[in-house]
């Protein structure tokens, strides 16, 4: 059994000089509220973060900045579309966009919302995900 290898994507845009985090509804092998993500496919990592932010929301990166973070999971259940992969590895990046209408990709999610902080916080689904937003809140407030 092995990993496949990924990325997440914390995608945030400034909206009236506050900081709006994106987060999306899946509703594709599990139900619940995540941010952007996806699997390499034989691509650069900065492409994948390029060609997944394009595909799940349809916007275009203003900024892309890497972390020094790295995780890995395992899908709570065995998916058909992903034989023998235990689970996913993933690098985190947050990206910055400008678009307010994002255009998901109907396949995996079901809705999506802008929120602060806090409320993307409450609502995110999974911990390792709490902990990568809470990780790049603290590195872009530092960078302001």
């Amino acid at each position: 059994m092995k990993y496949r290898q990924g990325v997440f994507i914390v995608v945030y845009r400034n909206e009236k000089g506050k900081r709006k985090y994106l987060v999306l509804h899946r509703k594709l092998h599990w139900i619940g509220w995540e941010f952007p993500k996806g699997g390499l496919k034989h691509e650069s990592i900065l492409h994948a973060v390029k060609r997944e932010l394009k595909e799940e929301t349809g916007c275009e990166p203003a900024r892309i900045i890497r972390y020094r973070v790295r995780g890995r999971y395992e899908y709570d259940k065995k998916l058909a579309d992903r034989r023998g992969i235990l689970g996913q590895t993933y690098d985190l990046f947050s990206a910055e966009v400008s678009c307010e209408r994002i255009r998901i990709d109907k396949k995996e999610h079901s809705g999506y919302k802008w929120l602060s902080f806090k409320q993307a916080l409450k609502l995110l689904t999974w911990p390792n995900q709490k902990k990568c937003l809470r990780i790049v809140e603290r590195g872009l407030n530092k960078n302001r």
